[in-house]
């Protein structure tokens, strides 16, 4: 593997994993395991020996805080390497844009941790730390794709208004997601506040939107299959049959977690599930582009 995949991959990557990471911190009642920001308790940057929270909980707080500065690294190398080597590519001052924000999103990555803490775990504060991840996670993805020299390839306009949809669709979906999580019982700690929202009524509203993002995510696989050239039904239809599997398998998941009364393993792969969904749409977005923003 070259400097340059290893660098972006690992991006992508950990941005992705902070994700999974957070919900571990969910899942096992740690979110106050470092119970002060930005120290992890009184006087000391990491976890100490017998502390109040215990040591298992403080640690996998803990881990979660490195997780962010391995992802300030992995930026910083980015807008290195970027600035040291694509300096005559048409697109730099994009690509160093993008690097520059992945720094800013640890930043506010951050700030949202500490509040998050100094607010004992606020629903508020613990979706908006869940919603930074979807940009930074789609720029890091963008980085990936554009260094690497991944395909982008023209559509017709109604592919490109249909991807559009099923792109804003999904994003919808994953804000609801957030508050089905902030409603429900695994909030990181057993005092922290809950949205006032009937769990029930938030998790069908989530359901129904899921529902009608894969029938519009079909109607988009069949107008490629239909209306498109050979390459973009091979590329563009790939990526499509992917992100519909991914969406059914999440799906799918959501329904078990809902109906075995949230066990922490599933809601666990459904965090991991969100994450794929999220990659797989855009994709999409990177790589398909319309006829009439090409010919510009």
């Amino acid at each position: 593997m070259s400097l340059s995949a290893f660098i972006f991959t690992a991006l992508l990557v950990f941005q992705a994993g902070l994700v999974v990471t957070g919900g571990a911190v969910r899942l096992t009642g740690s979110g106050l395991g470092c119970p002060t920001w930005p120290e992890c308790t009184g006087g000391s940057i990491k976890p100490v020996v017998h502390q109040a929270q215990g040591q298992l909980h403080a640690w996998i707080e803990f881990g979660n805080r490195l997780i962010a500065w391995l992802i300030l690294i992995l930026a910083l190398a980015a807008l290195i390497y970027i600035v040291r080597n694509l300096k005559a590519r048409g697109d730099y001052k994009r690509l160093r844009l993008l690097a520059i924000l992945q720094i800013a999103g640890f930043l506010g990555q951050v700030v949202l941790g500490g509040i998050t803490v100094l607010t004992k775990l606020n629903p508020i504060s613990v979706s908006a730390h869940f919603v930074l991840t979807i940009p930074l996670i789609a720029g890091a993805l963008a980085l990936r794709h554009r260094i690497l020299d991944k395909p982008m390839i023209t559509v017709l306009p109604t592919t490109a208004l249909l991807a559009k949809i099923v792109i804003a669709l999904t994003f919808v979906v994953l804000l609801l997601g957030t508050v089905v999580t902030g409603t429900g019982p695994h909030a990181g700690d057993i005092d922290a506040k809950r949205y006032n929202f009937d769990p029930r009524m938030v998790s069908w509203i989530h359901a129904d939107t899921v529902i009608l993002l894969i029938g519009i995510t079909v109607a988009l696989l069949f107008v490629v299959r239909v209306s498109e050239t050979t390459l973009v039904k091979k590329e563009l239809g790939r990526l499509v049959t992917i992100f519909l599997i991914v969406s059914l398998s999440q799906g799918a998941i959501g329904y078990i977690q809902y109906f075995t009364g949230l066990p922490e393993l599933i809601v666990g792969a459904h965090l991991l599930g969100a994450t794929l969904v999220w990659i797989s749409i855009w994709r999409i977005k990177l790589t398909a582009i319309e006829i009439k923003k090409a010919k510009i």
